[in-house]
């Protein structure tokens, strides 16, 4: 494949190291120093976009990909209150649109697990948090991530009706608590709780080398498709 990356920050650099490895080409590299760069002739001359940027700019990449016709996979977060639209105008343009809040395996997986877990405790005395930790420079919080494994339990649980970014002690919340330390890539941990015992459940992420393979191979599966997927897709879940 021939590759746009646009978000040439530290994700950035690592998908283009394993899309080297893998054999593919990265064409076009954005960052902030070649904005201009990122124009519609420059679009047609690749296969695929990945879009790893910032919810300030990350909508107005994925349009201007829909005009040039070429597929999208999107890792940004904290812009998903356009999401509707961003799909809205994928269909219209008969475009190829792939969002995940991480495209890490293992992550998935945890998603899996999640929602098996909220299952599993329905209708038990349990009380459900989540705590996220990342590294000082991610600008969002909480984390695409917690969003997700929140959004899960709220469809499932009876009793959580939204997510709060700080401890809360209404039923009805929950609670999801966010740190942020030097040199962490991400750790997600649910816990259920209750006056007899804990449950809890734990993603910790070493590196961005999960990330960034999730991320090319969103990117294979896409390529030649017309429509809007997920990582389910991807992974046969």
């Amino acid at each position: 494949m021939d590759i746009a990356l646009i978000g040439y920050g530290k994700m950035g650099k690592a998908i283009e190291k394993i899309a080297l490895q893998t054999g593919h080409d990265v064409l076009l590299k954005i960052g902030s120093g070649n904005m201009e760069e990122l124009n519609h002739n420059n679009l047609l001359k690749c296969d695929v976009a990945i879009e790893f940027t910032n919810p300030e700019s990350c909508v107005k990449n994925i349009n201007l990909c829909f005009d040039a016709g070429i597929p999208v996979v999107c890792g940004s977060t904290g812009w998903l209150k356009h999401l509707q639209a961003i799909k809205d105008n994928c269909n219209e343009k008969n475009g190829s649109f792939l969002y995940a809040s991480n495209f890490s395996i293992g992550v998935n997986i945890f998603f899996a697990l999640n929602n098996k877990l909220a299952e599993l405790m329905n209708g038990h005395e349990y009380d459900p948090s989540i705590e996220e930790i990342h590294h000082t420079e991610k600008k969002d919080s909480p984390s695409g991530t917690a969003i997700t494994l929140a959004e899960q339990i709220i469809n499932i649980n009876p009793i959580k009706t939204s997510w709060v970014n700080f401890k809360s002690d209404k039923k009805s919340e929950l609670t999801i608590t966010s740190s942020r330390m030097d040199a962490v890539p991400g750790t997600h941990h649910i816990k259920y709780s209750s006056p007899i015992d804990d449950i809890e459940i734990t993603h910790t992420a070493h590196n961005r080398q999960g990330f960034a393979h999730g991320a090319i191979m969103a990117a294979e599966f896409l390529k030649s498709k017309k429509g809007i997927f997920t990582m389910k897709d991807v992974l046969g879940f």
